[in-house]
C-alpha cells in the first residue's frame, strides 16, 4: 500500500480510543497476567502486529486467553504452570517480545527456542546474554550474537544466581528481561543502568506483590528487586492509558500544520516516556495537559496541542533514552523548525527495526531536507520540506513520520509501504483523515 499525503490547511478532532492502548504497557499486561496465578482483565489493551506475538507465545505455553475488542483477559497459570513451548517460539518483528520472554522462561526454568523475522534475527541479544549467563541461565545464541536464542532447561531445585549487573546503556528491554530473571532467583538482584529507561515493568511488579525499589540520582539510575517467597504474581486488573509513542505522531502533524488545535485523551504520562514533548515544549511548542489522573501506577491525562513556531534544538544525555522511539517522528519537527536541531547519544537508534538513523536521513534527503549523519545521531537544517517517493523499509515509526512531513510539503509526499504502520498503530491514516489531513491511500 502506498499513501499519497498533501499538504493540509488544518488538523481539528478530539482523539480519544483511537489512540492505541499503550504499546510497551500492553507487552507487559500480558506476559506478567500469564506468570500470575487467577484471572487478569485488561482493558484497552493494544491489539496490533507488534504485540500478536506476545499472545501467540502464551499460547504456546499453555495460557488461555480471550479478546473481547481490546479488553484481553488471561488466565495465569503460574511460573510453574507454564507448559514447555513443542515448536520455537515465534516472536516475529517484536524485540520486546523475545527479551522479556527470555527473561521469563529463565525464570521458569523451561526449555525454549526463541526467534524472529530476519530484521529481529540480526539484532544483537549479547546484552542480555551476558548477565543471564552470570545467573547460571544456559542460553547460546547463534554465532553472530543474535537470534534464534536456545534456552536449556533448569531444575527446580536449582534457582538461578542473584544478578548485581551494570548496564553500558540504558535500555528497559535488557532491564525487564533480567528483572524477569531474577524472580527465578532467591535473594535480592540489583540492576543499574547509566539513565532512566521506562520503568513499566517495576510499576506493574510493584502492583503485582513484588518488592521492586527504584532510585534516580546524578544521572544514574538503580533498581533492587526481592522474589516473593513463595513466588506467586498476584492477577491484574488494569485500564491501559494511550500510547504516548503513538500520540507523538499526532502532536508533531498537530504543531506543524498551521491553524490546527487537536485533544489527545487519556495518554501515558509516564515521566520515561515524556522526554519528546519536553523536547517539543522547549522549541515552543504549544502542548498543555488536563485532567491529570493515576491509571494503576501510570500518571496519564489529556493533551491540547496547537499549532506552533518550533525552533532548533539539541537533544542529548537523558532525554535520548526518554524519547527512544520518537526520533523518527522528533526529525520532521526538526525539519519544520527554524534553525538547526542535533541530536548525540542515540547510537541505539543503529539497531532498531532499521538503522534508524541510516534510513531517516535517506529518506529526509529525498524530500529535500538537510540531514547530517553522526555515528551517534544526526543534524536536521529546519525550514522545509519538499516532498516526493520515499519508502518505509518495513518501519512502522519511519512510516508513519514520513506521512507526517507531507502535510506540510510544497509537493505530495508519497509513502511507499505505508501499511506497515498497523504494527503498533492501526488506523493511523484513516485517523489522520479525519482530523482533516489530505491523505489517499493506493493500492500497490
Amino acid at each position: 500500500m502506498n499513501l499519497l499525503v498533501s499538504s493540509s490547511l488544518a488538523l481539528r478532532g478530539d482523539v480519544d480510543l483511537e489512540i492505541p492502548g499503550d504499546k510497551s504497557i500492553s507487552h507487559r499486561a500480558a506476559l506478567f497476567s500469564a506468570l500470575a496465578e487467577g484471572k487478569s482483565t485488561i482493558e484497552r489493551f493494544q491489539v496490533s502486529g507488534v504485540t500478536r506475538p506476545m499472545l501467540q507465545a502464551l499460547i504456546a505455553m499453555n495460557v488461555d486467553w480471550k479478546l473481547d475488542g481490546d479488553t484481553l483477559i488471561v488466565n495465569g497459570r503460574g511460573f510453574t504452570g507454564l507448559q514447555v513451548p513443542s515448536l520455537p517460539i515465534d516472536c516475529g518483528n517484536s524485540a520486546t517480545t523475545l527479551r522479556l520472554l527470555t527473561g521469563a522462561i529463565a525464570a521458569a526454568g523451561l526449555p525454549a527456542i526463541l526467534q524472529g523475522s530476519t530484521g529481529l534475527n540480526s539484532r544483537p541479544m549479547g546484552r542480555i546474554i551476558e548477565p543471564l549467563q552470570k545467573m547460571g541461565v544456559e542460553i547460546q545464541a547463534s554465532p553472530a550474537g543474535t537470534a534464534p536464542l536456545k534456552i536449556e532447561r533448569r531444575s527446580s531445585q536449582n534457582p538461578l544466581l542473584p544478578l548485581e549487573y551494570s548496564l553500558p546503556v540504558a535500555s528497559a528491554q535488557v532491564k525487564s528481561c533480567l528483572l524477569l530473571a531474577a524472580l527465578g532467583s532467591k535473594g535480592k538482584s540489583r540492576i543499574d543502568e547509566p539513565g532512566l529507561s521506562r520503568d513499566h515493568s517495576e510499576r506493574m511488579l510493584r502492583g503485582m506483590g513484588v518488592d521492586v525499589r527504584s532510585s534516580f540520582a546524578s544521572g544514574k539510575a538503580s533498581v533492587e528487586i526481592v522474589p516473593p517467597d513463595p513466588l506467586r504474581l498476584q492477577p491484574l486488573n488494569l485500564t491501559i492509558p494511550g500510547d504516548p509513542s503513538a500520540a507523538a505522531f499526532l502532536i508533531v502533524a498537530a504543531l506543524i500544520t498551521p491553524n490546527s488545535e487537536i485533544t489527545l485523551r487519556h495518554i501515558c504520562l509516564n515521566p520515561t516516556r515524556t522526554g519528546l514533548i519536553e523536547v517539543l515544549l522547549a522549541m515552543g511548542g504549544e502542548i498543555s495537559i488536563h485532567s491529570e489522573c493515576m491509571e494503576g501506577d501510570e500518571p496519564c491525562g489529556d493533551l491540547v496541542v496547537r499549532s506552533s513556531q518550533l525552533y532548533g534544538t539539541q537533544v542529548d544525555g537523558d532525554l535520548v533514552v526518554r524519547m527512544i522511539d520518537e526520533f523518527p517522528i522528533f526529525a520532521i519537527a526538526a525539519a519544520a523548525a527554524d534553525g538547526p536541531s542535533t541530536v548525540h547519544d542515540a547510537s541505539e537508534l543503529r539497531v532498531k527495526e532499521s538503522d534508524r538513523i541510516g534510513r531517516l536521513a535517506a529518506e529526509l534527503r529525498i524530500l529535500g531536507v538537510q540531514i547530517e549523519e553522526y555515528p551517534d545521531g544526526f543534524r536536521i537544517e529546519g525550514g522545509s520540506i519538499r516532498g516526493g517517493t520515499v519508502s518505509a523499509y518495513g518501519d512502522h515509526r519511519l512510516a508513519m513520520s514520513l506521512a507526517i512531513a507531507g502535510l506540510i510539503s510544497s509537493s505530495p509526499v508519497c509513502v511507499q509501504g505505508s501499511q506497515c504502520s498497523d504494527e503498533s498503530f492501526p488506523g493511523f491514516m484513516r485517523l489522520l483523515h479525519r482530523l482533516g489531513a489530505s491523505v489517499v491511500e493506493e493500492a500497490t
